[in-house]
């Protein structure tokens, strides 16, 4: 086994200061360590400063505050709370509606760039010509502006609760939010699931087979009909035969409010609509390039093989155009979820609104609870963009990219 001779010591440091010094030698191993000390000298600066404030304030450090009791109530939970509950117990209260305002309002935001995007590409010139004066309003518009156009003047004008608009008798409007009857799960329900999860599985089955034929002998087979009735008859017979899955108790109105049902808040709706509206007009403009981008002999082609402009854009086009659609559309779903912490100019109990807001105020704790904050958005974005990661990997696996 042969050996390798080290290199000579001159030539380590010759090394040495290339890599640290770049092509200002020794000048720049100076500056890199001249600047290194600057920022650990600010560095300590900071940290002493902290600790006089927070001594002056009589203010102790760490994270014991988060067993102590908030003190006060959330208007919207999705989980058991209530103001004896501790902090920790609102961060996750607020976490949860951070994250379930984000996910609707990121599936809304993709149906309709997708939609507004199919739209501006459309022969039909009124069509078009309606979905590029969309992209361009809500895009110049700020979102902020947005969020409170929509609930202070779309349902803060609504009717109270004596005057609220009904639906059925099953589904009330007011300016106190959206009631709905509130399903109390039975005895069949898991029965139920069980066969909607069977029949789910079949028709991504069937979807797989009718591509696979369609790719290997150009025959089209048409399956909604099939999947239509899979999900509806597979739990439908589940539900006769072990009893129904879930009831419903309806909202009665009583003095000025409604007693039973549940409700949707007003701040929930606006923000939703206000993020889906605007992020959806930036997804629209990523689509449309990215469907621009796939050379129109593909639509061409399409056309040849007697395909419908619908069928050749779902088959041909967009898969293609995933490619380079995806890369972008993760950057608006990331921007989606940051813009949510505008939640706290409505009042929606969001993260930055019960923890980095009312919390913070109650204990003072603002480098813990802003830290906290801070690293929970970069989770999310990491997460997200980790998800978008591996699926555009699967996209670019299956095109043989």
């Amino acid at each position: 086994m042969s050996i390798e001779p080290r290199p000579p010591p001159r030539q380590l440091v010759a090394k040495l200061r290339r890599v640290l010094g770049g092509g200002a030698g020794w000048r720049g191993v100076f500056l890199q360590l001249v600047f290194v000390v600057v920022l650990a000298w600010i560095a300590y600066e900071i940290v002493a400063n902290v600790r006089n404030n927070l001594a002056s304030q009589r203010i102790a450090a760490g994270f014991g505050f988060l067993t102590n009791n908030a003190g006060f109530d959330v208007n919207q939970t999705l989980i058991p709370y209530s103001g004896s509950d501790s902090y920790a117990r609102v961060f996750v209260v607020g976490l949860l509606n951070t994250l379930l305002v984000a996910v609707i309002g990121i599936f809304f935001a993709t149906v309709i760039g997708f939609l507004v995007a199919l739209g501006r590409l459309s022969p039909n010139w009124l069509l078009a010509r309606i979905s590029g004066g969309y992209v361009e309003l809500l895009r110049n518009i700020p979102l902020l502006f947005q969020i409170l156009f929509w609930y202070l003047a779309v349902l803060g004008a609504l009717p109270p609760p004596r005057q609220s608009i009904s639906l059925f008798d099953l589904f009330f409007l007011s300016n106190r939010g959206l009631v709905v009857p509130t399903p109390i799960p039975h005895a069949g329900l898991e029965a139920v699931a069980i066969a909607l999860s069977i029949a789910i599985a079949a028709s991504l089955l069937l979807r797989f087979y009718a591509q696979r034929q369609l790719f290997q002998s150009g025959r089209m087979m048409t399956i909604w009909p099939t999947v239509v009735g899979m999900l509806i008859g597979l739990p439908l017979i589940a539900s006769l035969a072990f009893g129904a899955p879930v009831s419903f108790e309806i909202p009665q109105l009583k003095g000025f409010n409604f007693a039973g049902g549940s409700r949707i808040i007003p701040e929930f709706v606006a923000l939703t609509l206000a993020l889906s509206t605007y992020t959806g007009a930036f997804i629209a403009e990523v689509v449309r390039a990215g469907i621009l981008s796939v050379h129109k002999g593909q639509m061409e082609a399409g056309a040849s093989l007697g395909l419908s402009r619908g069928a050749t854009l779902r088959l041909i086009v967009v898969p293609q155009a995933l490619r380079v659609i995806l890369p972008p559309l993760t950057n608006q779903y990331l921007n989606l979820t940051k813009n949510s912490s505008l939640a706290v100019a409505i009042g929606y109990p969001d993260l930055v609104s019960v923890f980095a807001g009312t919390a913070l105020n109650q204990t003072g704790q603002a480098i813990e609870i802003i830290g906290i904050t801070m690293g929970v958005y970069l989770l999310i974005s990491l997460v997200t963009s980790a998800i978008m990661s591996f699926y555009n990997w699967r996209i670019g696996r299956s095109m043989g990219a």
